[in-house]
């Protein structure tokens, strides 16, 4: 058996729904099973989903103080009065920045812009930084993806003459700041019909208002901001990012040329993907490490060597905070390696001297993909008593509301379910991690700390094609909201399996279902190679996509998890070293001696502690390594029926091997009993050697039938001189126990040591899948 990772959810998929949606919709069967997964279905709202266009784009004045906020615009425009853009450090707010700074400049304005520090002033507006621009003339300031929570500093900024107009889409607070404008699509006081923009959606809605016209050519902006935000992708959202997508593909502007050519990104292939895992890092390593200033400047410049440069600058802050990250991280999990070893408790805090605060959270989302537990990363600073940091949670523990109950030790902290910063003194760090993980054993079960898997449609091997693959791209953009479909594959055979990579960490299968084969990908699954044997059937579950090599197109799955409910067979015999394969056996594992004498030997090679049958605990037996040979099929019989393992390590030691010596035929039992007779007497040890060279026996061979022979009572010995009896009982070979005996060690080890493995699957097979036919079975094999 092969364990999944993960607890897979698949959803049900009604049939006359599927074909619905493929007839109405003109979609692959693959894609339609997709749409009704999601819940889709109504063909029609189908079609707008996947099909959205200007319609669904609102009135921008349907936004409340929206009128007021573009006439206070166009007067300071009028008026020469110098703007400020007030922006923020990470991608939403560089591409905020970005398409308002646009839209001004159009119009004449006099704008500049600003994006704080995140460690000289913090996330939001800044009362020092306000200073700063007033001192540069600055009349009026337009915030953009921030702003929603800075009362005291749009006070102070009132204070000193300047107009204020906020544009974010943060959660408001009960007391909203006293700006001249506040644009928000959740406004208390709004009913604007699409709640979810990202901070960059609000300034395209602002500069759409300003100018006039639908701003097409920043929604290439808006697509980056929306995607990097991680904001649900439907209604306007959707629409930014599909009609930005487009435009990033075929656009001329030299910013996305240079993170194209940066990041190694053919610019017709870019898609939602490139933003999350290409563009939008770039982005944000800047104001993570430092500036973000140059990644705005980037994105206004018209000069292609500018762009190129500033690109550049992207690209190496990326690779300072990767080598960061990394770090860190390392750092963390050995901390929680050696504080608690393979108990995992139900919630993790680390905390380290000289964590970058930019990047906690990184190293957050890390430790909770690494151990599936809820965590906190905290950079702490001595000098001024104070933890800072960041939490990533996972499904079942509200991290704010759990955090809210530790408000007397966190004084600051803000977020939502699964992601908060906090600060605190470094004396309470102690005292909330113990409370949080009490708390988190109050409320997560066993089940909970099982990462899930959402799988959206069951396919047959027979489903699969490129074309059917392609297809799926009409559902794009995927994302928050409407993540990328996973597929579940069941029942497929293994035909090949390694691992490649330089560190030999990732797998590569091929599967079949018996008509056609399938690659399959599992980038750092390589330890699963060591699950397969050669026999295996698994389920598979991953994302379908489409490997293209010297122009062939071809279907693969990048693997996700997989699993096989069926026990397992690993063939570990005649691996004398068992350095080779005794690090790939589970840390659950028994190890079985059937001999006592054997206990000794392995105990000692293994380091492991070595029981006999008899002392076996059924409940706790899933995996068994039987060590050496058991003395009969009925003693192998007794242990495996006992306890049902799902996996078995066969190594079946044997001391000496009585196989390759074989059994004397009955026509050399007669030759030699018939010498004997002529003989009366015979001196075995003294005269067998020469007898056997003789025969072309072995000297064993000879010493074997006279032991029989005495056994049976046809011959006497003493002192190795084999004396005939007169008129001897007759008796058949078999009730020799020697004879029997050699006889039932040599089909043993034909049967479980130089069988073939299917041979040997079966002969076990007989025990575990039909117990009340065993005996029956293994006759067959023997």
């Amino acid at each position: 058996m092969i364990e999944s990772m993960k607890r897979w959810r698949t959803q049900d998929t009604d049939d006359r729904t599927v074909e619905n949606l493929r007839l109405a919709l003109g979609l692959s069967p693959i894609a339609a099973k997709v749409l009704a997964s999601r819940g889709f279905e109504d063909p029609e709202k189908a079609s707008a989903f996947i099909r959205i266009g200007l319609e669904s784009w609102h009135d921008p004045f349907l936004m409340k103080d929206m009128d007021k906020a573009v006439d206070l615009i166009q007067k300071h425009i009028h008026t020469n009065s110098r703007i400020a853009v007030y922006g923020d450090y990470d991608a939403d707010g560089v591409t905020s920045t970005t398409v308002l700074m646009q839209a001004l400049l159009s119009l004449g304005a006099d704008a500049f812009h600003v994006i704080p520090n995140r460690f000289r002033h913090g996330y939001g507006p800044n009362t020092d930084l306000f200073r700063e621009v007033y001192e540069r003339g600055c009349s009026l300031i337009v915030t953009v993806d921030n702003g929603i929570s800075g009362n005291e500093q749009v006070a102070a900024a009132k204070e000193m003459g300047m107009d204020v107009i906020i544009t974010d889409h943060h959660e408001p607070g009960e007391v909203l700041p006293e700006a001249d404008a506040i644009i928000h699509p959740r406004h208390p006081e709004g009913n604007y019909p699409f709640g979810e923009l990202a901070g960059v959606g609000v300034a395209l809605k602002v500069a759409h208002a300003l100018t006039g016209d639908f701003p097409a050519d920043s929604l290439m902006f808006g697509a980056i901001g929306t995607v990097a935000d991680l904001v649900p992708l439907h209604g306007e959202n959707r629409l930014i990012v599909k009609m930005g997508l487009e435009k990033l593909r075929k656009t001329s502007n030299p910013a996305i040329k240079a993170l194209c050519s940066v990041s190694d990104v053919r610019q017709p292939e870019i898609n939602e993907e490139t933003i999350g895992f290409a563009f939008g890092p770039r982005i944000n390593a800047l104001g993570r490490l430092g500036d973000a200033e140059p990644a705005v400047r980037m994105f206004l410049t018209e000069d292609a060597g500018e762009a190129s440069m500033l690109a550049s600058r992207l690209n190496d802050r990326n690779k300072e905070r990767q080598k960061m990250v990394a770090a860190i991280a390392d750092e963390a999990i050995a901390q929680i390696e050696d504080t608690y070893g393979d108990a995992v408790p139900h919630a993790l805090i680390v905390a380290g001297e000289g964590w970058n605060p930019g990047v906690v959270g990184i190293v957050a989302s890390r430790i909770t993909e690494k151990y599936y537990r809820p965590s906190i990363v905290l950079t702490l600073d001595p000098e001024k008593g104070i933890a800072k940091g960041s939490a990533r949670s996972i499904e079942g523990f509200h991290m704010y509301r759990e955090l809210k109950k530790n408000a007397d030790i966190v004084p600051h902290f803000g977020g939502h379910p699964m992601a908060a910063g906090l600060t605190l003194p470094i004396g309470n760090v102690d005292q909330l991690r113990k409370n949080l993980i009490r708390q988190g054993e109050e409320t997560l079960t066993d089940e909970d700390l099982i990462p899930t898997l959402d799988v959206d449609v069951r396919l047959s091997l027979d489903e699969v094609d490129v074309a059917s693959i392609e297809s799926l791209a009409e559902l794009g953009p995927y994302g928050v909201g409407f993540a990328k479909p996973v597929y579940c594959l069941p029942d497929l055979s293994v035909e090949s399996s390694r691992k490649i990579g330089s560190m030999k960490n990732h797998l590569k299968l091929s599967v079949s279902d018996g008509a056609g084969t399938l690659d399959i990908v599992g980038f750092g699954l390589g330890h699963l190679e060591d699950e397969l044997t050669p026999d295996a059937r698994i389920s598979v579950a991953g994302d379908l996509q489409i490997n293209e090599w010297n122009g062939r197109k071809k279907p693969q799955l990048m693997l996700k998890d997989m699993k096989s409910d069926g026990w397992q067979l690993f063939d570990v015999r005649g691996e004398r070293l068992l350095s080779r394969w005794l690090p790939n056996i589970p840390h659950d594992a028994v190890f079985i001696a059937f001999r006592k004498e054997s206990i000794r030997k392995f105990r000692a090679d293994t380091g492991k502690a070595i029981v006999q049958p008899a002392e076996l605990d059924p409940s706790h037996s899933s995996t068994l390594v039987l060590l050496d040979l058991p003395s009969s099929f009925e003693e192998l019989e007794g242990l495996l029926s006992s306890c049902g393992p799902s996996r078995i390590y066969a190594h079946f030691h044997v001391p000496e091997s009585r196989y390759f010596m074989g059994i004397p035929d009955r026509k050399q039992f007669g030759w030699y009993y018939s010498f004997l007779k002529q003989q009366g007497r015979f001196h075995v040890m003294r005269e067998g050697e020469r007898l056997a060279k003789h025969k072309g026996w072995s000297r064993d061979s000879v010493i074997f039938m006279t032991k029989v022979f005495f056994e049976l009572g046809f011959v006497t010995m003493e002192n190795g001189l084999a004396t005939v009896v007169d008129n001897p009982p007759k008796r058949d070979l078999s009730e020799s126990e020697s004879y029997s005996g050699l006889e039932r060690q040599i089909n043993i080890e034909q049967s479980l040591l130089y069988s073939p493995y299917q041979e040997l699957r079966q002969v076990i097979g007989s025990i575990l899948d039909a117990p009340e036919t065993a005996k029956e079975e293994q006759q067959l094999w023997i």
